[in-house]
């Protein structure tokens, strides 16, 4: 089974003044198939065991409260893309995010590496949560150096629109075929021209 600090490895790759390389960053968000199903065999037995609750104890140092937040947050959503499951660990994420917050233990962690400790909350149907999400953000953006901000800016940027989009419709209408839920006239309209982000 990998360790945190292999998880982190495989995740951000070697970082340059707290920053991932272009390829690294282009497979973050992008739909690939094979990096999909390279994450659903190298890490399905351990998003298994966190979902068991057997990897709390990561929650009680900054990079192992990251690495849990990764798997818990980013993992399924390869693994699991376009099915209901990506979004099943969600609440142990938050959750991890929220206490590592309180420790701050974001505080100890590079760039990219707070971006993805704040992500739970951009993928929280909570307002109050995406209005958290866009306030840790705008912190990050402030803390970092012109030369990077362009990335953290980026970061924000989706942020702010993950909030909008649960101030208009106090959901993810992007989940909803995924969740079985019904949607609005509004929501169907939206999704008609929206940008497919979201999952």
């Amino acid at each position: 089974m990998h360790t945190t600090d292999t998880l982190l490895q495989f995740w951000f790759g070697t970082l340059s003044d707290g920053f991932a390389s272009t390829d690294v960053r282009r497979r973050w968000f992008a739909s690939d198939q094979d990096f999909d199903r390279r994450v659903a065999r190298d890490f399905s037995d351990l998003l298994a065991a966190a979902q068991r609750g057997e990897l709390a104890h990561w929650r009680e140092s900054p990079r192992n409260c990251l690495a849990l937040i990764v798997l818990t947050d980013q993992f399924p959503r390869q693994i699991h893309r376009s099915d209901a499951h990506a979004f099943a660990t969600d609440a142990i994420a938050l959750a991890s995010a929220r206490h590592g917050i309180d420790k701050g233990f974001d505080r100890a962690l590079t760039f990219d590496e707070r971006a993805f400790f704040y992500m739970p909350f951009e993928h929280s149907e909570s307002l109050t949560d995406q209005h958290r999400s866009v306030e840790l953000f705008r912190a990050l953006v402030d803390a970092t150096p012109a030369a990077g901000r362009k990335y953290t800016a980026d970061m924000l940027r989706f942020a702010e629109k993950h909030r909008d989009i649960i101030v208009e419709f106090g959901r993810f209408p992007h989940r909803n075929a995924l969740l079985r839920r019904a949607s609005s006239e509004a929501e169907l309209t939206f999704l008609a021209t929206a940008s497919r982000f979201g999952q």
